[in-house]
């Protein structure tokens, strides 16, 4: 019955069902990455908050709790690139994801590596450019979707990436997604599959502590925020007081913090201060960040690990989607990879009785 589920991303990357779990930081580790992908879908590491043998390690565990094919989310100017890439040649991944476009080298050694290359974009000239560098597939995130995120809605995003590709690569939709006529709606704007992040992080498999889930439960859907309070980027967070705080203490307290946060970060990626101030100039050369926003930059991940792993609701932000507000449970992956099976068969056949 899966058959009928059957697209292009399954032959692509190996895996049964249409759907990936994308890699989200302090919380994609190897338990929920190898749960989603012993399910039938794509569980992908979050590795860009790794040390480099955090995650060979992690790399490892996966490959003890599945043989199913999984993937890795990397950031393309990190300065260790090379050596995390060649990790994921070394032990067989699948595919490598990219929150920003990585660079056209990067994109060329994964190809010649047999490795499947995916970034996240969130504007149709971002597709045609990396569909030109040669990825093989794109996740296209609408402004539903959590974490930092575009302005353009799901439905509007995603048949004009579909229609800028041309066909050529694999599409996959994220924002919005929780369930089986999400996907079947996916397909019919032209995807092939989806990605999802908030409804695979509110699962029995996710490392995320209880009471950060029940928060993440009982906001509703009006209940989330685009804000650029974090790191003078837009992101979509969950309301709440911290971040009401963040909002008042404006751009010199964003800059303050985010000097300590930068040699904490340092510290938890085993990233040296000289790597750190390369990946800085990096960033603001060829991400075209201002020097203040670079200085930012450690506050997003610093500030979501204070809560998705330290469970400090008080002095951290919680990442989201917007579909935050119409999830109601916490199934095992399996059961909610189930579901979704069983609902977007139902309503094919549902759609094809009409």
């Amino acid at each position: 019955m899966t058959d009928r589920l059957h697209t292009r991303i399954c032959d692509l990357f190996g895996v049964r069902l249409p759907i990936v779990q994308t890699g989200m930081g302090w919380v994609a580790g190897a338990r929920l990455t190898a749960a989603t992908s012993a399910a039938g879908g794509l569980g992908i590491l979050a590795a860009a908050t790794m040390t480099v043998e955090q995650l060979e390690a992690q790399i490892k565990e996966v490959k003890v709790r599945t043989d199913k094919p999984f993937g890795v989310n990397l950031r393309g100017d990190q300065p260790d690139i090379g050596v995390r890439l060649k990790l994921l040649e070394t032990h067989g991944v699948k595919v490598a994801s990219f929150a920003m476009a990585p660079g056209r080298d990067s994109i060329e050694r994964l190809k010649d590596a047999g490795i499947v290359t995916m970034p996240t974009v969130g504007a149709r000239r971002h597709a045609e450019k990396v569909a030109e560098w040669g990825v093989d597939a794109v996740i296209a995130q609408g402004a539903e979707g959590g974490g930092h995120t575009g302005t353009v809605p799901t439905t509007l995003l995603l048949p004009a990436v579909v229609d800028a590709v041309g066909g050529s690569i694999p599409v996959l939709g994220a924002g919005g997604f929780k369930d089986g006529r999400g996907l079947v709606a996916a397909l019919a704007l032209g995807a092939d599959g989806i990605a999802m992040g908030t409804r695979f992080l509110l699962t029995q498999e996710s490392t995320v502590p209880d009471s950060v889930k029940q928060a993440y439960l009982k906001t509703p859907v009006t209940g989330t925020v685009v804000t650029r309070a974090v790191d003078g980027h837009p992101q979509r967070v969950v309301r709440t007081a911290f971040i009401d705080k963040l909002e008042k203490a404006g751009f010199l307290g964003a800059l303050t913090a985010a000097v300590g946060h930068a040699m904490a970060l340092k510290q938890l990626t085993g990233t040296t201060l000289g790597a750190l101030l390369k990946e800085g100039r990096a960033m603001h050369r060829i991400g075209g960040l201002t020097w203040p926003q670079v200085a930012m930059a450690a506050n997003a991940p610093m500030y979501t690990r204070a809560a998705l792993v330290d469970g400090l609701l008080d002095a951290g932000v919680l990442p989201t989607g917007q579909v935050v507000g119409s999830i109601d449970s916490l199934p095992t992956v399996a059961e909610l990879l189930a579901e979704i099976t069983a609902e977007a068969l139902a309503t094919l056949t549902r759609l094809e009785a009409t």
